[in-house]
């Protein structure tokens, strides 16, 4: 059993007991959430296909904890000018855990 949802204009594809990073979400440490951008639900041979999202399906999950990424560095040069710059970003994530999907209808 698995479902795709949407958070934060990614897609990610979700089992139960799954932990996963998403872009940083309002939420605090240890509340729950319920994920309501279901675009597909798979449950053995029943597939069934929003359009754009399914009805009747809600995926809960709970906030583990928030950090951030990797530092990723951008180094940007002009040959012959004398100019660089180097500069780095940390993107902010929320780490959570799927707990349920559960079919409604």
């Amino acid at each position: 059993m698995y479902a795709i949802v949407e958070v934060g204009g990614h897609q990610y594809k979700v089992e139960k007991d799954q932990k996963l990073y998403v872009n940083r979400l309002d939420k605090e440490e240890g509340k729950d959430l319920e994920l309501e951008n279901i675009l597909l639900y798979a449950d053995n041979d029943n597939i069934k296909v929003g359009k754009p999202i399914v009805e009747g399906v809600k995926v809960k999950a709970k906030v583990l904890s928030h950090v951030k990424a990797d530092k990723v560095l951008v180094f940007k040069k002009k040959r012959r000018k004398g100019y660089q710059k180097l500069n780095g970003h940390r993107q902010p994530l929320t780490q959570i855990q799927i707990e349920e999907l559960k079919v409604t209808k």
